[in-house]
């Protein structure tokens, strides 16, 4: 499994405005080829990232998403640049151990 990591820094009057963009897209991504799961994390103190967690059966899934039709329409009209602070960023990783509950 392949897990990617991107951590956004957002400012605290754009929070709302970055967890409905993620709501309005809820099941979008499930109909892609290799997807698993996506959490979004809100953090509980100011000054932390956000965390969208995405889980891929592999990293040829992800690099096809990122190129498709659908990640195109998901990342169309951004947010401002105000709506973001610095830090941040991409992180990806391969699943070395998992473990779920029965």
């Amino acid at each position: 499994m392949y897990i990617v990591m991107n951590r956004v820094m957002v400012n605290n009057d754009w929070t709302d405005k970055f967890v409905e963009r993620f709501i309005k897209r809820k099941g979008q991504i499930d109909k892609e080829p290799g997807f698993v799961s996506m959490q979004v994390l809100r953090p509980e103190e100011s000054g932390t990232p956000f965390v969208v967690l995405t889980s891929w059966q592999d990293k040829a899934s992800f690099q096809q998403w990122v190129n498709s039709d659908d990640f195109k329409l998901a990342h169309q009209n951004p947010m401002p640049k105000e709506a973001f602070t610095e830090g941040g960023g991409l992180e990806t990783f391969d699943v070395v151990v998992s473990s779920e509950a029965p």
